[in-house]
């Protein structure tokens, strides 16, 4: 499986992804532009020395990353506030590729359509949002639970 980044902004949640990543056998998609430097010490800490041995594809933009994906074959998954589903009751695949968007403003309303599933992970009310790191490690860990 795969978790993509939308065009993040801090590195910290980047380099706590990458991290999360290599200890699960995940690969991150970058999609460009970031808002920081990669080699950004921030990311470096986060990431600690996992970074080496996390598999980290950019991709300079997102058309570059769709016709990579489309390609491919594989399911894109958005995680969103602005999602119906619960991320619990829906089935995931090997193959799929679980994306984040920026942590100031998501993702834009193309890559929001052009997503095959769009998935709410449930908070309290008048909650805003998690943690994009700890987004992506809730999504992975139901993925890796139903894909045993």
């Amino acid at each position: 499986m795969r978790i993509a980044l939308y065009q993040p902004d801090i590195p910290g949640n980047t380099g706590a992804i990458l991290r999360l990543a290599a200890c699960l056998g995940f690969t991150v998609d970058l999609i460009e532009p970031a808002g920081f430097d990669l080699s950004d010490r921030n990311l470096k800490r986060a990431g600690m020395d996992y970074i080496e041995r996390a598999a980290l594809i950019r991709h300079s933009s997102w058309e570059v990353f769709e016709r990579w994906r489309k390609g491919e074959g594989r399911r894109l998954l958005l995680f969103t506030t602005r999602a119906e589903a619960r991320y619990t009751e829906f089935g995931y695949s090997k193959g799929d590729i679980l994306l984040f968007g920026r942590e100031t403003v998501g993702v834009p309303d193309n890559v929001h359509h052009a997503a095959d599933a769009r998935l709410v992970i449930p908070m309290q009310q008048g909650a805003r949002s998690l943690n994009l790191a700890m987004s992506a490690a809730i999504a992975a860990g139901e993925a890796l639970r139903q894909l045993g």
